[in-house]
């Protein structure tokens, strides 16, 4: 089966590509290089230099036939995202109807996206499910949320069947070690506090401690990006078996907050990471926690690396030593 992973050579994107080379699928990767890194391409999986904005390369690279695709490829700094709207409009949804189109041109009916809990804004209630009100704090988590409404009008209209993977916080590496390759100028916590813990940069900047949680510091569900991979796999499944489209969380249902992360961090890296309180971001919730209950129903699908020891310890082992954690 033949499964064409655009952003594939991303964070999350070479844990997927993985996920679905491990299941003997027949992988191609459609990446410009812009985010995602070289040595996070497996030499199983065939590769396309290629940007989502480049409409007739999309076309020529669909056409050579898939069963299915992921979609990976965006941006995804949600402060960036309320400074630069204009970037995110263009590659994220610009982009995505790129994506759509040539899918519906090329007959290709199996569409897995990465979604966000950006779409749903401040909880209204904890933790969330997917029947939560969507009201988006930050540009970012717009682009995504009107992904999906433009993914459930090509199911509609062209019978694109697809599932929208609302992940929670990405974090983690592969546990065995094959996915080496590390973020270019990372935005979220972890790989900022790995590359204080390895030296790379100097200090860890805390953006608020001010919220109203158990330390005044943000709290997130962190989900171990393997994980993520084996949900791909089991949408696509769904997709299959169902032919019906799905909206689903993948959460760890477990909250932490920055300052406890950074805590188990010192202890795991044996680093002292320093760490200055600023001031809070433009956009960020004081706490998203999910409820994963719709993604173990549907998909048979429950987090076995998503424990904050795992999690810090299979990305330190990629960051420690590093020589390219800023290149």
């Amino acid at each position: 089966m033949n499964i064409l992973v655009i952003g594939g050579a991303g964070y999350i994107g070479s844990h997927v590509t993985l996920a679905f080379l491990k299941k003997k699928f027949s992988v191609t990767v459609f990446d410009n290089l812009s985010s995602g890194r070289r040595e996070n391409l497996f030499e199983e999986a065939n590769f396309v230099k290629g940007d989502i904005l480049d409409y007739p390369r999309l076309l020529e690279t669909m056409k050579t036939g898939f069963h299915a695709l992921v979609h990976l490829a965006a941006f995804k700094a949600a402060g960036e995202s309320m400074i630069n709207p204009e970037k995110y409009s263009v590659n994220n949804i610009a982009g995505t109807i790129n994506i759509l189109n040539a899918a519906s041109e090329c007959g290709i009916r199996r569409f897995v996206f990465s979604s966000s809990a950006a779409v749903y804004g401040e909880p209204h209630y904890s933790p969330i499910d997917e029947k939560h009100p969507t009201i988006p704090e930050n540009y970012y988590g717009f682009t995504k949320l009107q992904i999906e409404r433009l993914l459930g009008w090509y199911d509609r209209l062209r019978g694109i069947k697809h599932a929208a993977l609302r992940y929670f916080n990405a974090a983690g590496y592969d546990v065995e070690g094959r996915v080496r390759g590390l973020e270019k100028d990372p935005e979220n916590l972890l790989p900022i506090v790995m590359e204080v813990a390895a030296g790379s940069r100097e200090k860890l900047e805390i953006y608020g401690d001010d919220y109203k949680t158990r330390d005044g510091t943000c709290i997130r569900d962190y989900v171990h990006v393997s994980d993520l991979a084996e949900a791909h796999i089991r949408a696509l499944e769904y997709i299959d078996g169902h032919e019906k489209s799905l909206v689903v969380n993948l959460g760890s249902e477990t909250g932490v907050t920055v300052k406890e992360m950074v805590a188990s961090a010192r202890e795991v890296t044996d680093s002292p990471i320093p760490a200055v309180v600023v001031g809070r971001r433009p956009g960020d919730p004081a706490k998203l926690v999910a409820s994963s209950e719709m993604a173990r129903k549907e998909l048979s699908w429950r987090p076995k690396y998503s424990d904050v020891k795992s999690l810090i310890s299979s990305t330190w082992n990629v960051y420690k030593g590093s020589s390219n954690s800023k290149s």
